[in-house]
């Protein structure tokens, strides 16, 4: 039997619908679906078949939106052509009137907080006066005016209390490391609550302040491998463990809006686990638990509470959202983000993990073609970005798309890789293009001595972190790989951490502790850039850009295909001009997937639509 091809559109064009929330008052449900083939917000009351566009963008669309707790406004950020310098837009959902509440050029608005207490109130944050750093404005979404509430001292972040009052704040040193500060109220001075040294940085956040604000929330590896969820006094430092695993991380917490209490801890092993820490909900969990298969997401509340919207992701179908009624347990289906997908041959996504040449435990997800015997398969080893960031199990396009045209798709959380503890992520310290890429070449000789890949047909793809390791395979390591596909890829790391936007300015001590500095270490990570090893270039390579990108500028690019050019080695080049970091707009994305999947079908022999 030969598999159907599933087209390019329904796996990577626009969703059908998404991100559902409830209005406040739980009466109303707006989500994010197409208008003339454009992402917009629509809106429409429970239970009525009344849904209709409030927001009419015509070019980029509108990505991520938020109910006001007035019942009134939406809220929602967009940019110019992909260069993050993100604007807040309101909806007046009665007069359908759309207000730029940020219109100034060249600064970067950031949503701080929203709190139900202050239904017609927003904290958001500028880079308005230093673009480094973002200062604290309050917004009053009646008279539309803007009051700056809090000067930034040098924070990367801020928290604010059940008080919409700003009380503490993220701050970068020296080492890479952070510190949480606080302050007792809004004219006290900042005093440190917890320092999060360097090896405990990527793992340690704030969540909030409790209801009284005398305690806060973190998540923090300080005295543990792996980020524990605790509450912390803040006048005596004491901490209390609530949720904790020898290995994994807590990589978040579901908390309650009125108590401002954790009610869930979440844990990204293979799959998704949650603990409950609040077993007020325990009689939920089970009714939701009951409902499907698949990771549970807990997406909305109303602010009764009663109504959840609740979400659940598998590997081998779409997304599916629910109402759930908690007093009757009883879960009203309302959508899936693709539904099309229920009728196409998708596959599943299998864990593995292997051990790499120097002995890490190494985890990652293989995704195999239908009815194909598991042997000697072309494969696409695809490399996520971040670095500090990973793959999951769950419903994952490019997987997808790749084993439906007939590929091996290997994804790898390689050392540096964030929720297995800060000794896995600090094993990536310095290790840009050395034992991370290692751990990549290691896969590529494990799923060959498995049997399952073809050593003549491997691919090495990704986009951000991901183009760099694929430049990387390319450059450091060409005899693995038929050919190579970078997406917004560093060619250079002296250039690329040079070139970062300015707001990440505060962040670069961590750059130079994980990656590198170009002050004192040129030649190192120079030795570690794909451009110094370009005559090593031996297989074909397809890269792709978006010109606005703001964090890896567009010469990230021209500098290794100049190179190229120059020595006659032959490279495909997809550049959009109204892009930034990675391709947003559905014409571009899928102009660069249909690009990538010919070169594909070229060098490794597998299908097109």
């Amino acid at each position: 039997m030969t598999v159907g091809i599933i087209p390019l559109d329904v796996l990577l064009g626009n969703p059908e619908r998404v991100q559902p929330q409830l209005s406040p008052d739980g009466k109303r449900l707006a989500y994010v679906a197409p208008l003339d083939g454009v992402l917009n917000v629509w809106v429409g009351d429970i239970g009525a078949d009344n849904y209709a566009p409030v927001t009419h963008d015509t070019d980029r669309g509108v990505q991520g939106y938020a109910w006001c707790y007035d019942n009134k406004h939406l809220l929602y950020v967009q940019d110019q052509a992909g260069d993050e310098n993100w604007r807040i837009y309101t909806v007046d959902l009665d007069s359908a009137e759309i207000v730029d509440r940020t219109p100034f050029e060249g600064v970067q608005a950031q949503i701080i907080a929203r709190r139900k207490k202050f239904p017609n109130e927003l904290l958001i944050g500028l880079n308005k006066d230093n673009p480094q750093l973002h200062d604290v404005y309050h917004l009053d979404l009646r008279s539309g005016e803007l009051t700056k509430r809090a000067e930034n001292p040098g924070f990367l972040g801020w928290v604010v209390d059940d008080e919409f009052k700003v009380r503490a704040g993220i701050a970068p040193q020296a080492d890479g490391g952070f510190v949480l500060a606080v302050r007792d109220d809004e004219e006290g001075e900042w005093r440190p609550l917890i320092v999060f040294p360097a090896d405990d940085a990527l793992v340690s956040n704030p969540i909030g302040f409790t209801a009284d604000g005398a305690g806060m929330y973190l998540v923090t590896s300080v005295d543990a491998n792996a980020g524990r969820l605790v509450k912390m006094d803040i006048a005596t430092g004491a901490v209390e463990v609530l949720a904790e695993d020898p290995t994994y991380d807590v990589v978040g917490a579901s908390v309650n809006p009125d108590t401002r209490e954790p009610e869930l801890a979440f844990f990204l092993k293979e799959k998704l686990e949650y603990v409950v820490l609040d077993q007020s909900i325990q009689a939920d969990m089970d009714a939701l638990r009951k409902l499907q298969d698949g990771d549970f997401g807990l997406v909305d509340r109303s602010m009764d509470d009663r109504t959840w919207i609740v979400a659940y992701d598998v590997d081998n179908g779409p997304v599916r959202y629910y109402s759930f009624d908690r007093a009757s347990k009883h879960a009203t289906f309302l959508f899936d983000h693709r539904s099309e997908l229920n009728d196409q041959p998708l596959v599943a996504m299998e864990p593995f993990s292997f051990k790499s040449r120097d002995g890490l435990e190494v985890h990652g997800y293989l995704s195999f073609p239908i009815d194909t015997p598991r042997t000697k398969l072309p494969t696409v080893v695809n490399v996520h970005g971040g670095p500090w960031a990973r793959d999951s199990w769950g419903f994952n396009p490019e997987a997808q798309w790749l084993a439906n045209r007939g590929y091996l798709s290997v994804q790898i959380n390689f050392r540096g890789s964030i929720g297995y503890g800060k000794d896995y992520v600090n094993a990536g310290d310095k290790e840009w293009g050395g034992k991370m890429q290692d751990d990549v070449s290691d896969v590529v000789q494990w799923v060959i001595d498995q049997g399952y890949a073809d050593p003549e047909r491997v691919c090495i793809y990704g986009g951000s972190y991901g183009g760099y390791a694929a430049l990387v395979g390319a450059t450091f390591t060409p005899e693995l790989y038929k050919c190579a596909v970078a997406l917004c890829g560093p060619s250079n790391l002296e250039t690329f951490i040079l070139g970062v936007p300015p707001y990440w300015q505060p962040m670069i001590a961590m750059l130079h502790r994980r990656v590198g500095n170009p002050e004192t270490e040129k030649d190192f990570l120079w030795s570690r850039s794909p451009l110094s090893k370009v005559d090593n270039i031996s297989i074909p390579l397809f890269v792709g850009h978006g010109a606005n990108d703001p964090r890896v500028k567009l010469a990230e690019t021209e500098q290794i295909v100049e190179a190229m050019k120059r020595k006659g080695i032959p490279y495909e080049l997809l550049v959009k001009d109204d892009e930034g970091h990675g391709f947003v707009k559905p014409e571009n994305r899928l102009d660069y997937y249909r690009k990538c999947e010919k070169f594909l079908a070229t060098h490794l022999g597998g299908r097109t639509e």
